[in-house]
């Protein structure tokens, strides 16, 4: 507004009581007078009056001293508490009903969704399966407790599950990338989840985020197995990423120049698993025929395979 007429008037006033350097008693006014329309009178006016009156003086509270012996050190990760007990599908599939009806953004919805991800790392795969057969409906805003639940997991049953759905095609697309994204973090991967993710690899649908979370699967893997590359799993998804490159990475067309480009970045991302396509890496990045971009992939592909394996002659000059 370009009128210089102040719209918003506001007043605080406020009394206070002192004894005994104690502060008794304190009485606070406050008003607003809001006024939009000066010339015709009219405005809106609020007053708020508030009292805080001293009543007593609680003695000290003694606490008891604590007990070293008692502390110890652990890490921040959730710790769920009580015993071991065996879990059955059905209190699973329960427990998904129980989140449907309970309220959103409540302390029972999330203490009700992480009982749920312990539980579902109890079940073996063929209770599981059963689970999502009679769990796989949405509830409240197309909410699906048991799809939000299972990346969490991150047991062999609950991958090859997730394996099964994303082959299956019963979700959305953004829950398969939910998915995928969420192999990145799984602590303890194992050969089985590898062996069960590499046929994803194969589909012609394959999007960049199934590269890069399977070949991350496979890094993680790899970090903890220094012998990784003797494991069939982690063979059978090298073998396949090999293919791709076809020994030198030519491309005919701007749709296979993108699929070379996801796949090199695969590769970069497995790291040790790596290893044995050095020599394909290596003449990817130096024929010159290549375009310049899968060149400038095929060296970046290298960078978590170790330099005791990127011996110079594996890698010749690049022009």
């Amino acid at each position: 507004f370009q009128s210089e007429q102040q719209i918003l008037s506001s007043k605080l006033e406020c009394v206070q009581t002192i004894k005994d350097r104690v502060l008794v008693e304190a009485t606070c006014t406050e008003s607003n007078l809001v006024t939009l329309f000066p010339q015709k009178g009219s405005g809106a006016k609020t007053q708020t009056q508030s009292s805080l009156q001293f009543i007593q003086v609680e003695t000290e509270t003694l606490y008891n001293k604590v007990n070293l012996e008692d502390l110890y050190v652990t890490s921040m990760l959730y710790e769920k508490e009580g015993t071991e007990r065996e879990v059955t599908g059905g209190e699973v599939t329960e427990l998904v009903w129980k989140l449907c009806l309970a309220q959103s953004a409540s302390f029972e919805t999330t203490d009700l969704f992480m009982t749920l991800i312990f539980e579902l790392r109890h079940l073996s795969l063929e209770p599981l399966r059963v689970v999502w057969q009679r769990s796989s409906f949405k509830c409240r805003d197309n909410w699906q407790p048991l799809i939000d639940a299972l990346p969490s997991c991150a047991t062999e049953p609950c991958v090859v599950l997730m394996k099964e759905i994303i082959a299956s095609g019963e979700i959305e697309e953004d829950k398969v990338e939910y998915f995928f994204r969420s192999f990145s973090f799984i602590p303890k991967p194992t050969s089985v989840m590898i062996e069960s993710l590499a046929p994803l690899l194969k589909s012609p649908g394959a999007s960049q985020t199934c590269f890069l979370g399977v070949t991350a699967l496979l890094h993680s893997f790899c970090s903890a197995h220094t012998s990784c590359d003797s494991e069939p799993a982690v063979q059978s998804v090298m073998k396949t990423l090999g293919k791709f490159l076809g020994g030198n990475c030519s491309v005919q067309d701007s749709e296979r120049l993108s699929k070379m480009q996801l796949v090199l970045k695969g590769i970069g991302n497995a790291g040790l698993a790596a290893a044995s396509l050095v020599p394909d890496l290596s003449l990817c990045a130096s024929l010159k025929s290549n375009p310049i971009e899968i060149r400038l992939a095929a060296i970046q592909a290298f960078r978590r395979i170790p330099c005791s394996v990127r011996v110079s002659h594996l890698l010749p000059e690049v022009t």
